[in-house]
């Protein structure tokens, strides 16, 4: 069992959910809800994954707060 770390953000004019795997090509998908996101995000890593274990492009290492004044 593996564990890959999901950016989301939620679409203001539609509150439409798209989620993505960095550095991991083609594992992105969409959810009317996290749950359905979280469903269709699995889907999509577990077709991937039938090729093989992806080299990933990049690493998810983490969030920073930016504060402009």
């Amino acid at each position: 069992m593996k564990t890959y770390t999901a950016i989301v953000e939620r679409c203001p004019d539609t509150g439409i959910y798209v989620g993505y795997i960095p550095g991991f090509p083609g594992a992105h998908s969409q959810g009317g809800t996290l749950d359905e996101l979280n469903q269709n995000l699995r889907e999509v890593i577990k077709m991937l994954l039938e090729d093989g274990e992806p080299k990933l492009e990049s690493e998810f290492i983490g969030t920073q707060n930016v504060v402009v004044a």
